[in-house]
């Protein structure tokens, strides 16, 4: 007898956080979508010295959690794995589309969207999916996935900024792969991407988050 795969649809139930209060005063919301082993509450962290009446900061949780370094104490979670990638990204996409709906952006402020590690491939994927305009797009050590084209973001206003910010001691970041990932950049956002590098490896560094 053949192993058959099936597919069920149900409703699930997930959580986000949030940091600040969003008000007439808010000028940017950030969306931020955390890195493998992260959970969202903790990613909030880096964001608390941003001016608290200008910053409004969304960061939605990844939904696949487990058990840090087998010792059943930390958790941390991962947005998609190479299993059954494109239903769980659909999945994913309904997630994200009811935060946002949910939160009810006011038109005044201006978006935010920053990714780290594995969250860039997160921000980018429903970037191009929901067609959501940004005054910023933040790629902080992550891979560019391979399927995004060009005309994904041409929906995107010249006004955007795009930066894209590497330790320059980062482990996962091989010669070879940073040139891969920066013929992708190239590829998705021409020479229009601001680059900034500092010292340190792969880790978020809040002096960044702040000149942002």
């Amino acid at each position: 007898m053949e192993n058959q795969i099936k597919n069920i649809s149900y409703k699930s139930t997930n959580t986000y956080d949030t940091l600040n209060e969003l008000n007439r005063d808010t000028k940017r919301v950030w969306v931020v979508f955390h890195g493998i082993g992260f959970l969202s509450r903790f990613f909030l962290n880096y964001f608390t010295e941003l001016p608290k009446n200008e910053n409004y900061i969304i960061a939605p949780q990844a939904p696949s959690k487990y058990y840090l370094k087998n010792e059943y104490k930390h958790v941390g979670a991962s947005w998609l794995t190479k299993e059954n990638t494109i239903q769980e990204t659909v999945n994913l996409f309904n997630y994200l589309d009811a935060v946002l709906k949910n939160e009810n952006l006011p038109d005044h402020c201006k978006i935010v969207f920053f990714g780290f590690s594995q969250g860039v491939s997160i921000a980018l994927r429903y970037l191009a999916y929901s067609k959501l305009e940004c005054a910023k797009l933040i790629l902080y050590a992550g891979g560019l996935p391979k399927e995004l084209k060009k005309s994904d973001f041409s929906f995107l206003s010249d006004r955007t900024e795009i930066i894209s910010i590497l330790g320059n001691q980062d482990e996962y970041l091989t010669p070879d792969r940073l040139v891969d990932e920066s013929k992708k950049l190239k590829m998705l956002f021409g020479n229009k991407v601001r680059q900034i590098r500092f010292e340190g490896g792969h880790e978020v560094k809040k002096e960044i988050i702040n000149q942002l």
